[in-house]
């Protein structure tokens, strides 16, 4: 059984991301017309967005999940080494790219037009063994920085003195994973674990046409490159952990698959976080296998944060007691980093302190507001204070456990600590600026705390209706009815 305590380590991982980055550009545009000049559809570019892409994209999951993500790579002396060093500066990553004034910085622009792809144009030259080796070097000078360390090989000649690299890095004591390009897995001699997908494993030697023609190809590549285990991700078929004397299998999850782009990513991503955060292989193995199964349900090279992988382990938060309460600095910045993906989020607010089914169906309507749902909870001292001595029934914690379990809610805020001058959650709004306040009963927008900041700050207001007959003072009442009745 996984151990949710050990989340509240992820602020303390320390991840290195060695690799071959990339900048991602989306030119976004309608297409109503066939050009005169050739049989191609004219694409009216209405918006133009840059998103850090291969062992930057690795770095960015790492970061969202709350490690310390450091990345080394290579770029060009231009443009598009600009905006990638920007986009990294936005997602806190530390930046320890190598500049060289030969090659460009690797890119992939795509034109997308009514969400499908147009066309892609890929600008990249093979980096030279002289920048390969001013990279290891400036490896050689960091490393020591970092817990782990994960290579991530796209063959673009970043990582031609890979093997140097791995020996200083194991000799260190550091755990090395390596997201693999290179068909003979020799290169890689040394690392922990490697995650190759069914294409890559096949083209370094693997068999699949059965378990056990799976496992014992695969033992026999780590020992002929001595590697101590292989993460191999079988698609729809989940991920299949091997080591010399163990084998574990998980399924893939079953929902509705959106874009697989980035997901080999977010795995590595999150199977680092978790070993640096102090979990086992295994329970590391199954985080990552939840992650992904998240993120191919998002559009693009998404992530996953840490409320959404324990809020899939929820069945574990009731079962053990446990409870994971994100840091309110970090909510903060994973508020920020669903916005720098597009999502919009949405706020409400309340005591929810015997939930029951219009509080569910009111939590459910207001999520669909928008993507993410922020919930402001009352203190314990907050909700005395405006129900009476009597109330809470349910501790704080038990509340914020009980919301942070349903589908509907991605963050659980309490306020209301101080002193009655904080019962209302306008400091709470006013720091987070959602894009939708969203309020239920019968209120005028001019009664709605909170609803000139929001609408101030280009946001909109929404009043949502209770179910009749369902209110937590009608649930107490029923109670004391029947009690009375014994």
């Amino acid at each position: 059984m996984i151990d949710l305590s050990l989340l509240q380590n992820l602020s303390s991982a320390a991840v290195l991301v060695v690799g071959d980055v990339m900048l991602d550009r989306y030119y976004n545009g309608d297409s109503q017309r066939i050009s005169p000049e050739a049989p191609v559809p004219v694409v009216k570019i209405s918006k133009i967005e840059d998103k850090a892409g291969g062992a930057a994209n690795v770095a960015r999951n790492i970061a969202h999940l709350d490690g310390k993500a450091g990345l080394l790579g290579i770029i060009g002396d231009d443009s598009a080494g600009t905006s990638l060093q920007q986009l990294l500066a936005g997602e806190q990553i530390h930046s320890e790219l190598v500049s060289q004034q030969h090659k460009p910085t690797i890119a992939k622009i795509r034109v997308v037009s009514r969400q499908q792809q147009i066309v892609r144009l890929d600008q990249e030259e093979t980096f030279s063994a002289e920048d390969a080796k001013r990279l290891a070097e400036h490896f050689a000078a960091v490393y020591h920085q970092y817990d782990v360390i994960v290579f991530s090989d796209y063959n673009k000649g970043s990582l031609q003195h890979i093997a140097g690299m791995i020996k200083l890095a194991k000799a260190a004591g550091k755990t090395v994973l390596v997201d693999p390009k290179q068909n003979d897995l020799s290169v890689y001699a040394g690392a922990d674990i490697i995650t190759p997908n069914l294409d890559e494993f096949r083209a370094a030697g693997g068999k699949t046409g059965s378990v056990e023609d799976m496992l014992s190809s695969a033992r026999q590549l780590m020992r002929d490159a001595d590697l101590a285990s292989i993460l191999l991700t079988r698609s729809e078929q989940g991920m299949s952990l091997i080591t010399a004397d163990e084998y574990f299998h998980f399924p893939a999850q079953v929902l509705e698959v959106s874009d697989v782009t980035g997901a080999g990513d977010t795995v590595i991503a999150t199977l680092a976080v978790m070993l640096s955060a102090g979990m086992s292989l295994r329970d590391a193995t199954q985080l990552a296998n939840l992650a992904a199964g998240i993120v191919v349900g998002k559009v693009g090279a998404a992530t996953v944060s840490p409320e959404e992988l324990a809020a899939k382990l929820n069945k574990d938060l009731f079962r053990r007691g446990d409870f994971y309460q994100t840091p309110f600095d970090k909510v903060l910045q994973h508020i920020r980093f669903a916005r720098q993906s597009g999502e919009r989020i949405v706020f409400t607010n309340g005591c929810f302190d015997i939930l029951h089914a219009g509080h569910v169906r009111y939590l459910t309507q207001a999520k669909a507001q928008g993507d993410r749902l922020v919930v402001g909870l009352n203190s314990d001292a907050s909700v005395r204070r405006l129900k009476g001595e009597q109330r809470p029934i349910n501790s704080l914690e038990d509340r914020a456990t009980v919301l942070a379990s349903l589908a509907s809610v991605d963050w659980v805020v309490p306020f209301g600590d101080d002193s009655s001058e904080n019962d209302t959650p306008l400091q709470l709004i006013s720091t987070i600026l959602p894009d939708v306040l969203v309020k239920g009963g019968d209120y005028s927008l001019d009664t709605i705390v909170g609803a000139d900041v929001v609408i101030a700050n280009g946001g909109e207001v929404q009043v949502l209706t209770f179910v009749d007959g369902r209110s937590t003072s009608k649930v107490i009442r029923k109670i004391q009815d029947l009690q009375g009745k014994q």
